[in-house]
């Protein structure tokens, strides 16, 4: 599970085999750390269809959304960071067993999260973002500037070190400020 906007990995697993009951077990875990978010946006494999999962996110007040059937781009954020993990050198060709596979995956999100710094959110750690520590950053940077101006090149920070305002899958249209009257 990833929250889209600071791009941290807030839950992963490694079983044998996908299920409902691992996915809402995963959920209800990541949820008890990090608080249950409004939306919970996701595939459509079976064990986020199932019933439990459903069943789950209902009892919780959480909105499930899905992407279309067969369109991978429905999900950018968890599509990058496959690619992100699938494609990093140290991605080993086959794991010697599953318990050599979450040990990787523990690894590798530990790095993700707090060492990676991603283009897509300031040039911070997801865990910086997901903390609140980027505004720190920032509010650092401002302070530097105003204290020595002439290290500066421009009074403003680099676009690329700007954080989003927010981030959306689907984003829905905006709404009219003013009721359309029927006639």
């Amino acid at each position: 599970m990833i929250d889209i906007y600071s791009r941290y990995i807030v839950g992963a697993r490694v079983h044998p085999a996908e299920s409902a009951v691992l996915a809402a077990e995963m959920m209800t875990e990541t949820f008890s750390i990090h608080g249950t978010p409004q939306v919970v946006h996701a595939d459509r494999g079976t064990s986020m269809t199932s019933k439990t999962v459903a069943a789950l996110l209902s009892d919780l007040e959480v909105t499930k959304s899905h992407s279309r059937p067969r369109a991978s781009n429905d999900n950018p954020y968890s599509e990058a960071w496959f690619k992100t993990l699938k494609f990093a050198p140290v991605f080993p060709e086959r794991f010697g067993s599953i318990g050599d596979a979450r040990r990787f995956m523990n690894t590798f999100v530990e790095g993700y999260n707090h060492a990676h710094r991603h283009t897509g959110i300031g040039l911070n750690t997801p865990a910086d973002v997901h903390y609140g520590l980027a505004a720190e950053r920032a509010a650092t940077l401002a302070t530097a500037r105003a204290r020595h101006p002439e290290r500066f090149s421009t009074n403003h920070d680099p676009k690329i070190l700007a954080t989003p305002d927010a981030a959306w899958i689907n984003k829905p249209a905006a709404q009219d400020k003013e009721p359309k009257l029927a006639t």
